[in-house]
């Protein structure tokens, strides 16, 4: 892999369009799993830096510009990260495969277009989510009105770093939301990365933030933290039980994309033939942590 002329991006904490250290000043290594050496050290956050950035969220999304503009105005923040994804989308590419393992010509051609594609097309929803007047036998004006949810966490895995993550944050935004993610411990650089595209894109501070370290301390702080409406989880069939039960403490709606791991339907009909590309595929794909559904 030829290497381009990268910079990684800062090993902080992303809190209010800024990044900063840990507030215990903990730290924690990523590897780059190809040779296992050491990337980086990245900040390692405890209940105290998830509830800085639960805070800073919930004042974004109070209290900032973030509800004050149109949706036109956040239809073209979205359209500009997505331009920005894509002007970046060697280094991009070259830090998701260094910190991940997989190879640089999947980052290239398929992770990271895709994300600057998902920018792009959820930047026209904003302006396409709205309510509907609904007709009644009484003699009132009944309407619906779609409002945000407020503070959404998301918690993504190792396997699709950047991808997964924006499946989760550019809808979030698109809707109104505020952000607060938190990456795999293994694969945190991308998204970092992201998080400087954030700032390049002059993003209002506090929309997106992110926070850095392992799933039961970092990602447990988040889950059970009061002040977030809402979690977006991938990954283990186990923990996504554990969410929801910690979850159903405060009410928080909840989606998960738990356990599917190389679903495969088959239907027999005269010219069938049974299934063997797609299983076999998604088999050794991302060392065998690939889903996509194969057709047969």
């Amino acid at each position: 892999m030829t290497k381009p002329d990268v910079a990684l991006p800062p090993g902080k904490l992303f809190i209010g369009g800024e990044f900063c250290e840990s507030l215990s000043g903990r730290t924690f290594p990523t590897v780059n799993p190809a040779t296992e050496e050491v990337i980086t050290e990245v900040a390692l956050a405890d209940e105290a830096d998830v509830d800085r950035a639960v805070q800073t969220a919930r004042r974004a999304f109070e209290e900032g510009p973030w509800p004050r503009m149109t949706p036109y105005e956040r239809s073209r923040l979205l359209w500009r990260i997505g331009d920005l994804v894509w002007a970046h989308r060697e280094e991009l590419a070259y830090i998701e495969s260094l910190d991940s393992g997989k190879p640089i010509r999947d980052a290239r051609n398929v992770d990271v277009p895709m994300v600057a594609e998902l920018f792009h097309y959820y930047a026209g929803w904003v302006t396409k989510i709205h309510g509907e007047t609904v007709p009644t036998k009484w003699p009132a004006f009944c309407y619906t009105l779609r409002e945000p949810l407020g503070v959404c966490a998301a918690i993504t895995p190792w396997n699709f770093p950047l991808l997964l993550a924006v499946w989760k944050i550019a809808p979030a935004l698109a809707c109104g939301n505020t952000v607060v993610h938190k990456p795999s411990e293994t694969t945190p650089l991308s998204i970092l990365k992201l998080a400087e595209i954030f700032q390049e894109a002059d993003a209002p501070p506090g929309i997106f933030n992110v926070v850095t370290g392992p799933g039961a301390v970092t990602g447990a702080a988040l889950v059970r933290h009061p002040g977030v409406d809402k979690v977006a989880f991938t990954g283990s069939t186990e923990t996504g039980k554990w969410i929801m039960r910690e979850a159903a403490a405060t009410l928080k709606r909840v989606t998960l994309n738990s356990a599917a791991s190389r679903p495969t339907s088959s239907w027999p009909t005269p010219t069938w033939r049974p299934p063997s590309g797609g299983p076999t595929s998604a088999s050794f794909t991302i060392r065998g942590k690939s889903a996509p559904p194969a057709p047969a």
